[in-house]
């Protein structure tokens, strides 16, 4: 296995503080914790679900918890849940929102590559649109570590490949840290070296549709709304196009699996022995 160097401290320094000006602009009354487990534009959560069965009594890290939509929702399903994040401010939105759902969320502020838990501690660890910020084979290394034998490590992130995605990622750039590197296919093979039994699914592909709807017909520009919130809070307008092209996503996919490469978002479930 090849080490990768040290995350620079001031790289760090700067994901907090992004991440802390973001969670200071987030009235946690607004945070949409069942909508994104729950919403059909939420396919990677709806795979994961699958993955992860009943979590009631379950030890689970929410790994890069953000506003807590996860955190939240896995203790509303019965699991005791650490939240973890290099931001404070996130730490403390995660608490707020777990009091206004009525549960209770455990905060841990720290990196993903410097896990603060013992050895065998967790069921299971959830990375969601997490790995594309950190070193990828020092954060699974730590996840390894923390999971017990038979834990689940599920992860979804975003994918390189396509160049119209890549566009919109330019755009948004106000609403993006400068130090992200959307997953590859490639990075398949990191999951692979540590743990048994990995899974994968690509989404949006066609049901990218929704986002050049966006910017085109409705003039939102994705540097003033993070579309992949919008997609969660619009839900119910935007399921009827939604479930019609993700039908096409279905049947290309399933025949022409390469394409899977230039989707939007890749889900992964790898488990460990």
């Amino acid at each position: 296995m090849t080490a990768s160097a040290p995350v620079p401290e001031s790289v760090a320094l700067s994901e907090a503080e992004f991440h802390d000006r973001w969670a200071e602009s987030v009235d946690a009354s607004a945070v949409l914790v069942d909508e994104s487990w729950n919403a059909v534009t939420c396919p990677e959560h709806r795979w994961i679900r699958e993955q992860i069965g009943n979590l009631q009594g379950k030890r689970v890290l929410d790994l890069g918890c953000g506003c807590g939509e996860a955190a939240v929702w896995f203790a509303k399903c019965g699991a005791d849940v650490v939240a973890c994040d290099l931001s404070p401010s996130f730490i403390d939105l995660v608490r707020r929102v777990a009091g206004l759902h009525r549960v209770s969320v455990e905060g841990s502020c720290s990196s993903a590559e410097h896990l603060p838990f013992a050895a065998a501690t967790f069921d299971l660890v959830y990375a969601g649109n997490v790995l594309h910020h950190v070193e990828i084979d020092r954060a699974l290394d730590e996840i390894h570590s923390v999971l017990k034998p038979g834990g689940i490590l599920v992860t979804w992130d975003p994918l390189v490949h396509n160049p119209l995605i890549g566009i919109y990622r330019r755009l948004a750039s106000d609403v993006r840290t400068t130090d992200e590197h959307p997953l590859r296919m490639a990075d398949l093979d990191q999951f692979r070296k540590r743990f048994q039994q990995v899974k994968y699914e690509c989404f949006w592909f066609f049901t990218l549709w929704l986002f050049l709807r966006f910017f085109l017909v409705e003039h939102v520009h994705p540097g003033r709304e993070r579309y992949w919130k919008k997609i969660i809070i619009e839900h119910e307008r935007l399921t009827p196009t939604y479930l019609r092209l993700e039908g096409y996503d279905q049947k290309i996919l399933g025949a022409m699996p390469w394409l899977k490469r230039f989707c939007w978002n890749i889900a992964v479930s790898a488990r460990k022995t």
